[in-house]
């Protein structure tokens, strides 16, 4: 494995930008960079051995600075949305920032996506830190994250985060890139296949909010257990899929056992042959089409602009407002025990 790093840029705040790539045998690349702990290129062979960067992202460093996108980025302390900013921890009320709609998203405006991360290379790995103070974005507890970044030969991108905390805190983190395996400039992913390991999906409200009823996704919309397109549900009044502009949606990963790695699914393109394989300890798997992705986005690497639909970010992690839900896994983190969460992503061709 070949490590290349390079300054790529500067944060208002004169901080050092980082940019990293990871290179294998196979001549496939993953590009990383510390603002955001991000993943900002992977550039894999189609059926054919053409490569293409199948990861969105921008040309600039500076263009993920505050990105409403979180393009290929680490969000944190808790990713997706806590229902009115509120939440209860061991008895204490918690007012979070609202700055999604009424819900509070991906740890605040300023969360751990938005941050410049210390980073290093650790022989054949990228690995990088970021201390969470107390009271940060309204959170107890000070927490220390780590993120792992690994890459080999047979193009499989693991990734391992870490958490310690000195006081009784919610912890959700997951990486938030966007795939487009024909090329992260050649259009819509609607055609794009996927599957899952999933016989349940989380029911929605109008809000973006779980009731915390899981719901049969046989026969439905959501029934992704064989692989099928988007393009046929993206209008769907099922499970408010029309509501949200596409596929927005937490599923569980059926067989889930904390701590055990376990297959979430795989997504294919039938044009280019790429597929990439999704393994995770994270109980579900949040599958959001780039929905809001037209307008807001800055520049693209290929000069360009994302439309809705450009990519799709398989998000493993807990499942959303699970602080206020006991119906799901506790997001808890106490003193004394550690936070360990993967997630591989296995890129090849069929």
């Amino acid at each position: 494995m070949e490590i290349e790093q390079q300054l790529w840029g500067m944060t208002p705040e004169g901080e050092a930008i980082v940019l990293y790539t990871l290179r294998n045998a196979r001549g496939a690349e993953v590009k990383l960079t510390n603002y955001g702990a991000a993943i900002v290129g992977i550039v894999v062979p189609d059926r054919e051995g053409r490569m293409a960067d199948v990861a969105l992202g921008y040309k600039r460093p500076e263009s993920y600075f505050f990105d409403g996108a979180a393009s290929g980025k680490t969000v944190g302390r808790v990713a997706n949305r806590i229902a009115g900013g509120r939440m209860t921890v061991e008895g204490e009320a918690y007012a979070l920032e609202v700055n999604n709609g009424t819900n509070h998203l991906h740890g605040g405006t300023k969360n751990f996506a938005n941050r410049v991360w210390e980073s290093r290379v650790e022989t054949n790995r990228v690995v990088m830190d970021l201390l969470s103070e107390e009271g940060d974005q309204g959170y107890p507890g000070e927490l220390g994250v780590e993120a792992i970044f690994d890459f080999d030969d047979d193009c499989s991108l693991e990734i391992t985060y870490l958490a310690r905390t000195d006081r009784t805190t919610p912890v959700n983190l997951t990486n938030h890139v966007y795939f487009n395996l024909s090329g992260e400039a050649s259009g819509t992913v609607l055609d794009h296949e996927l599957r899952l390991n999933s016989t349940r999906a989380a029911e929605m409200n109008e809000r973006q909010i779980p009731t915390g009823r899981l719901l049969e996704v046989a026969g439905t919309p959501q029934d992704f257990t064989e692989f099928r397109p988007f393009r046929p549900g993206i209008d769907s009044e099922f499970n408010h899929i029309r509501d949200f502009r596409g596929y927005d949606h937490p599923f569980a990963i059926d067989g889930w056992k904390p701590g055990i790695l376990g297959e979430a699914g795989c997504l294919r393109d039938p044009k280019s042959g790429r597929q990439v394989e999704v393994l995770t300890s994270q109980p579900c798997a949040m599958i959001y089409t780039g929905n809001w992705l037209s307008g807001g986005c800055p520049e693209t690497k290929s000069g360009g602009r994302y439309a809705d639909h450009a990519g799709v970010a398989i998000e493993c992690q807990n499942f959303p407002d699970a602080v206020n839900r006991p119906e799901f896994p506790s997001p808890l983190l106490r003193p004394g025990e550690l936070y360990c969460q993967k997630t591989v992503y296995r890129f090849g061709t069929y």
